[in-house]
């Protein structure tokens, strides 16, 4: 699985349009945010830094909800821009996931114990559950 890394709101109008997952490196305005849907779309999650989560606007995740793109809060741990526009989610993680899912776990128990050992985010946990590695 690939996350599109994007650090400047000019790189918005580059990015392929079957982009599904996109992680924002800079705090977007609201034109920002109107721009990536338009360019993509089929984006499902747009995953920003926890300090920029607090400053979306209320009618943006409106906006977003309406259009069932999640907005996640995570980081893109480790990644450089300069070697690569995508960061990839290990598959190692998405092995864990499946194991875990063989044992019986349940979604909450995959989710806190995933994110914990990988750092990434419960709630790109949760989305990697459901896209990557359904039941």
């Amino acid at each position: 699985m690939k996350i599109r890394v994007v650090s400047s709101r000019e790189e918005i109008f580059t990015l392929n349009p079957n982009e599904r997952i996109v992680h924002l490196a800079f705090r977007p305005s609201n034109k920002d945010v109107f721009g990536l849907v338009e360019t993509c779309p089929k984006i499902d999650v747009i995953q920003l830094p926890k300090s920029y989560m607090g400053t979306i606007s209320k009618s943006i995740e409106m906006f977003l909800e309406m259009q069932k793109i999640q907005l996640i809060e995570g980081d893109v741990w480790g990644h450089r821009k300069d070697i690569n526009e995508y960061y990839t989610v290990p598959s190692s993680v998405i092995e864990r996931i499946k194991e875990m899912r063989v044992e019986g776990k349940s979604n909450e128990d995959i989710e806190a114990k995933v994110s914990r050992e990988s750092k990434i985010n419960p709630e790109m946990v949760a989305y990697i559950i459901n896209k990557e590695a359904p039941a």
